[in-house]
């Protein structure tokens, strides 16, 4: 029997990843009050979070590598405390760089440190359910929108985005401290290797050239431009289309609910019919759903997009770490993890930047989604091509 322990390292896992990414997630929220009382414009502040998913992409190996090294708990205790007095730095910003810097370059790079710590413990601790463990940890993220997001909003209607960025600060240091205390390395494995055994020996030159991780890297790439610009512009967008504020803010806690559904169901048809075929079936209805954006208008015809872009966005990245920990060996998880990551953040750095640039230019964001589903094409032919390891190079899906 394995350890019920490590249920907790998943509660931890999911709970922080929430905090997390709906206090970084704060700025879409605030971001026409900081432009109407700063007049620093759209694509200036979403600059910001551009930058800030490139500050992720720099950390992201360093971060896991880290964790490699020192295990989780150290790793994101730094990294709480970092992003959490960041934060809070970038509410006394008083200039549009002192914002980006602080928020893109060092909350950024700080929100990082929870990702590919937590999600290579996750994958240490499980060799069965491992595909629904990885989508409960990232259900935890999904549960942002529900939660940190119409907070956010909340707050902005009382007080300015200063006190919003301060308040943010505050509820990561109080949580995700504590939290990360619960994290453990995972026990080692005693069960002897089999030919079917990840090579023990492969060194971090030998996967990060190799061809399995080139590709999901690059498909990681693309799936992320495919969803970054409808999550952080389609508040923005709404409102553009007649909403109110909280009523486009209650979009992404539908995204979220539905977000939440997607990582469950994609973890277990993960387990069942193997995370490659999932994921890629998942991509393609990633793209349909992001070109589904361009044709909304109304509240509830925003709703039903949400509902299936957030099902199918949120249930497809877990499987990214699935597809790492049954080609690769346990002990450069954190490092490789943190390569996918990497990725991925650069392909989320298109969406804030590509979106304000195509309203400053165009008046609207039909152009953005479009694109969007380019992009979404692009990761699922990509996908396709991927090839685990021969058989006997390769961990054969532990949990089967």
């Amino acid at each position: 029997m394995e350890p019920r322990y490590r249920w907790v390292v998943v509660v931890a896992g999911g709970l922080m990843g929430c905090v997390a990414m709906g206090a970084l997630f704060a700025l879409p929220v605030v971001l026409q009050s900081m432009d109407k009382a700063t007049g620093w414009g759209a694509a200036g502040i979403g600059s910001a979070m551009t930058f800030a998913f490139l500050a992720m992409a720099v950390t992201s190996m360093v971060w896991g590598g880290l964790s490699d090294r020192f295990g989780a708990r150290p790793v994101v205790l730094v990294g709480a405390g970092l992003f959490a007095a960041s934060l809070w730095a970038a509410g006394q910003a008083q200039t549009l760089w002192q914002f980006q810097v602080i928020f893109g370059l060092c909350a950024g790079g700080a929100v990082a440190a929870f990702f590919a710590p937590m999600m290579s413990t996750v994958t240490g601790w499980f060799t069965t359910n491992r595909g629904l463990a990885v989508s409960l940890v990232s259900a935890g993220m999904g549960l942002a929108p529900v939660t940190m997001s119409p907070l956010a909003a909340k707050l902005i209607e009382s007080q300015d985005w200063r006190g919003v960025f301060t308040t943010m600060a505050l509820i990561v240091a109080v949580i995700t401290l504590p939290a990360a205390l619960f994290l453990r390395r995972p026990p080692a494995q005693t069960a002897a290797p089999t030919e079917d055994a990840p090579p023990e020996t492969m060194t971090v030159r030998e996967a990060v050239t190799s061809a399995p991780f080139l590709t999901l890297v690059l498909t990681n790439f693309f799936c992320c431009a495919t969803h970054a610009g409808p999550i952080f512009h389609t508040v923005s967008y709404a409102q553009l289309c007649g909403l109110s504020v909280m009523a486009a803010v209650s979009i992404y806690s539908v995204e979220g609910v539905a977000g939440m559904f997607g990582r469950l169901g994609f973890g277990l048809m993960g387990d069942r019919w193997g995370a490659k075929r999932v994921l890629a079936t998942g991509l393609m209805a990633q793209a349909i759903g992001a070109a589904a954006y361009a044709f909304a208008g109304s509240l509830w015809q925003f709703y039903a997009v949400g509902a299936l872009f957030g099902f199918i966005y949120a249930g497809i990245m877990p499987l990214y770490a699935v597809l790492i920990r049954e080609n690769f060996p346990m002990r450069i998880m954190g490092t490789l993890m943190g390569g996918t990551g990497m990725a991925g953040s650069l392909g989320m750095a298109s969406g804030p930047w590509l979106g304000g640039w195509i309203y400053d230019t165009t008046g609207g964001y039909g152009a953005m989604y479009a694109t969007c589903f380019v992009f979404g094409l692009a990761a699922f032919a990509i996908m396709m091509t991927f090839r685990p390891f021969p058989k006997r190079e390769m961990s054969a899906h532990p949990a089967e």
